[in-house]
């Protein structure tokens, strides 16, 4: 525990991460646990609880500390270790420096193809494009959706529902795999990083490129996706667009929709909605329909959140039908554009 006598470099990792929690306040050590494992919440409310007394100095010191690392996670983002490097042998000096990324080595773990995600997406177009399908899914699984969704438009009609497909279903890609790519990008691309068993890819992937890349683009890779992967594309189809994603339309969007829509069906979707959404529909309703709604919610009790889904999806499903047709926009902040 941290005694008065205590320094921060006497206390052990988790008695840092105690008196950082403490310093923080209850709010947002609350946020923090969200992200922890449960054994991880055991222990550290157990050190806190045993944690009597910090004084300023050490806690001053544990501040630091955690922000010194925060800033040389940041600039290893930003630029790889050695940009890192450079720039807190600036900022702390080179004793500093390195000691703070040697706090960082044990358990950082550098994505592949870092150099990848700061290239500009035109040019890498040019060095992917004649590659194998399933070699440039795996390369704009790890790029940032605006990036992956110029380059994924860029390619032929025919190789963009196949891109997206193996973005889509690619689960866990072994090292030597990643490490291969990597080889033959090596002069153009990246470094070689050793890594254990990435996650990457999924449904949520190529979801977050297709909600970037152009209206175009999006539909002929789904309507290929339909055709050949049938299931798959009417899992990607359901995360395209949520409920809540009604904040993406504008007023008179929100009310060509609503004119489609069941009032019943209506009460029950915003059951389960957020006050932003709830007040983004009231708004476009006339008052006395607003609080007519507002009655059915409130005289109909508790309802099923199978019910509540239900209800949202059929609203989402007028949607994506209004938006295919023309009638609407939803601002995606791609590659849409609203011409006035």
């Amino acid at each position: 525990m941290a005694k008065s006598g205590s320094k921060e470099s006497d206390l052990k990792g988790v008695q840092k991460a105690a008196v950082l929690l403490i310093a923080l306040g209850p709010e947002r050590s609350a946020g923090i646990f969200k992200h922890l494992k449960e054994e991880e919440i055991e222990e550290l409310t157990l050190e806190i609880a045993n944690t009597r007394s910090v004084t300023p100095q050490v806690k001053e010191d544990v501040l630091n500390e955690f922000y010194e690392v925060c800033l040389a996670q940041q600039y290893i983002a930003e630029g790889g270790i050695n940009y890192a490097k450079d720039l807190l042998e600036k900022a702390l000096g080179t004793e500093k420096a390195l000691d703070v990324i040697g706090k960082l080595t044990a358990s950082l773990q550098v994505k592949p193809f870092e150099f990848v995600r700061k290239t500009d997406a035109t040019q890498l177009i040019n060095f992917i494009q004649d590659e194998h399908p399933q070699t440039i899914a795996l390369i704009l699984s790890y790029l940032a959706p605006s990036q992956a969704a110029i380059i994924i438009s860029a390619l032929t009609p025919d190789r963009q529902a196949d891109v997206a497909r193996r973005i889509a279903v690619m689960d866990r890609t072994s090292p030597d795999v990643i490490k291969e790519v990597e080889k033959v990008l090596e002069s153009k691309l990246a470094n070689l990083v050793n890594q254990d068993y990435t996650i990457i890819g999924g449904v949520d992937a190529v979801v977050e490129i297709l909600n970037t890349v152009d209206r175009g683009t999006e539909r002929h890779i789904m309507e290929t996706l339909e055709i050949e992967e049938p299931e798959l594309a009417d899992e990607i189809r359901k995360k395209m667009f949520v409920f809540e994603d009604v904040l993406l339309l504008d007023d008179r969007a929100i009310q060509r929709v609503l004119r489609d829509v069941d009032n019943n069906d209506l009460a029950i979707a915003l059951k389960g909605a957020n006050e932003q959404v709830q007040n983004a529909i009231f708004n476009n309703l006339s008052k006395r329909l607003a609080v007519m709604i507002k009655e059915d919610m409130e005289f109909m009790g508790p309802v099923r959140m199978k019910d509540v889904e239900e209800a949202q999806q059929k609203i989402v499903n007028i949607i994506r039908k209004l938006e295919d047709s023309g009638e609407i926009v939803i601002s995606r902040g791609g590659g849409d554009e609203i011409v006035v």
